[in-house]
């Protein structure tokens, strides 16, 4: 079975992309894999991280969320900036348990395992310790707060004020409107939402990786997650926080940090089995 650039309903009841493939060799376990800030599924070597993943008899999903800017008839370029301002912690949060509920109508016996990148970390973590058929979660490069993410100071000030602020996206260099729904959503529910408090209570196998060379989103962060999960954190060397790849990735080989962070989870993953 592989499905691509399918579609399915997510928060708000928004139409968004997912891809399913399940292998020939099918071992039940299917990896879930969340895309993170002005990411989506198709992003650089997202595929071929898929095609590590299914050769090994994994099933493997990668869906674009539903308020990340794209749109079904084109899921790369934030044609959409106007869902991308409408985007909060809980809108993608509610997108991975439709996606497991997409899942669940395509595939019978099967179980699950989350992998967040960056803010999709995040994603992960609040998202996966709740749902029956996920059994793992692994973060690539994850924030340890969405707090530490927001602006301050008089910088919040003027976001409540107008409503909306600007980030610029530096591969499209679009300037992408913010809501500060996005600051309210997660005030509502800064308990929930809380990553260290999730990890110090966390009852599911996890695995924690971060690129040495991180400059995007700090080591450190993984250091503090670990540290809070009471496990020890996966440093993959000289990598980046894309672990060495880029947009568009034309080789047909992964690069050696990424696959290298491939088969270090896929050893978790199966070792979480047992």
């Amino acid at each position: 079975m592989k499905h691509k650039n399918s579609i399915y309903i997510g928060a708000k009841g928004k139409e968004s992309l997912v891809d399913l493939e399940i292998p020939k060799n099918f071992n039940s376990q299917i990896i879930i894999f969340i895309h993170g800030f002005m990411g989506f599924k198709d992003w650089g070597a997202w595929n071929l991280v898929q095609k590590f993943f299914t050769e090994k008899g994994y099933g493997f999903c990668k869906f674009n969320t539903t308020h990340n800017g794209g749109t079904v008839s084109d899921g790369i370029d934030f044609p959409d900036p106007e869902s991308f301002g409408q985007n909060t912690y809980t809108h993608e949060i509610e997108d991975v348990k439709a996606i497991v509920n997409w899942i669940d109508s395509q595939v019978d016996f099967w179980c699950g395992h989350l992998i967040g990148h960056s803010k999709g970390g995040a994603i992960a973590l609040i998202s996966g310790h709740s749902i029956p058929l996920i059994s793992s979660i692994s973060t690539w490069a994850s924030i340890a707060s969405i707090e530490e993410r927001f602006p301050i100071g008089k910088e919040l000030d003027k976001w409540k004020s107008s409503g909306f602020r600007f980030v610029k996206n530096g591969r499209t260099l679009q300037d992408l409107p913010q809501s500060i729904d996005l600051w309210k959503d997660f005030q509502q529910n800064n308990a929930e939402y809380d990553l260290k408090k999730i990890c110090e209570s966390f009852q599911k196998p996890l695995f924690i990786a971060h690129g040495e060379h991180d400059t995007s989103v700090d080591k450190e962060n993984g250091l503090r997650l670990a540290s809070w999960a009471n496990t020890q954190l996966t440093i993959i060397s000289n990598a980046d926080h894309v672990f060495q790849s880029k947009h568009p990735w034309i080789k047909k080989t992964l690069p050696q940090e990424l696959k290298d962070l491939c088969e270090r989870t896929e050893r978790f993953i199966a070792h979480s089995l047992n």
